[in-house]
This record gives C-alpha cells, structure tokens and sequence, in this order.
C-alpha cells in the first residue's frame, strides 16, 4: 500500500486529474486571496462557493482548502503566454453559465496581479477577456486577441 506524506507533498499533488488538479490549484489560490485580509466573511465565503461549484471541487477539498492553517500562493508562472492560459481556464470555467459579476470580476482581478500582472494591466486583460469570454474562442484565438 502506498503511504502518502502529506507534509512533503501539497493537497493539489494528490490529485492525477490533471483539469481538475489545475481547477484545485485555482480554487485553493483564490480562497487565499479572499483570506488575505483576515477572515472571509459571508459575501466572500459565497463566492467562493461559487467557484467551488463552478471548478468542481468536492466538499472534501473545499475543507481541506478552507482550513486556516493551509494557504496555497499563487505561484506565477515566467512566461506570459503561461500566465494567460490560466487566467483563459479560469474564465472558460466562470463563464460556464454566461455570467461574471463585480465579485467574481474583482477576485480574478486579485488573481491575475496575483500571477504577476500591473493593476492597470490587470484590468485591461480582465475588460479584454470579459469582452472575449462573451463569446466562445479557442486559446489561440484568445491569446492572440490579447497580445495585439
């Protein structure tokens, strides 16, 4: 039997799903960002459920994440075409059911400074992307809409 040890490994190494690893990793980087000023409170916890909902996370991975010992950085990747592709799988995921409010809009602003991102340029990416997402494209077409 395979034993696992958890202070050695990160929760998101458990998984080998690699979609749902990487919804994890989004999930567990913006319930960080939502503690970042202390407690969440009721509106940030029901946004986060809301991700949660939206990422496909378990209600065990939700806890394991919400735990006040477990903070999950956002770790940037160096290029920028890296940095869009998860602002791109995490706007594919919010847009499932067409919508993006204030809320949302604003912690995945948090998100992409998170990644690295000026706030000016943030904001740019995220207007450009919310314009984009109103419609379906394919990466390429996303990433070369945001890089001219």
């Amino acid at each position: 039997m395979l034993q696992i040890n958890k202070m050695n490994m990160s929760y998101v190494d458990l998984y080998s799903s690699g979609a749902h690893r990487r919804n994890l990793a989004h999930f567990a980087s913006i319930a960080t960002l939502a503690a970042i000023d202390g407690e969440i409170n009721d509106k940030e916890r029901e946004l986060l459920d809301r991700f949660a909902n939206k990422l496909d996370i378990t209600e065990d991975e939700y806890k394991e994440v919400m735990k006040s010992e477990n903070k999950y950085p956002i770790n940037p990747p160096a290029s920028s075409e890296e940095r869009l592709e998860r602002l791109y799988d995490l706007f594919r995921i919010i847009f499932v059911d067409n919508v993006i409010d204030e809320e949302e809009r604003a912690l995945i602003t948090k998100y992409a400074i998170g990644l690295g991102y000026r706030s000016e340029s943030a904001n740019l990416i995220i207007k450009r992307s919310i314009d984009i997402f109103s419609g379906r494209i394919s990466f390429e077409d996303y990433l070369y809409l945001l890089k001219n």
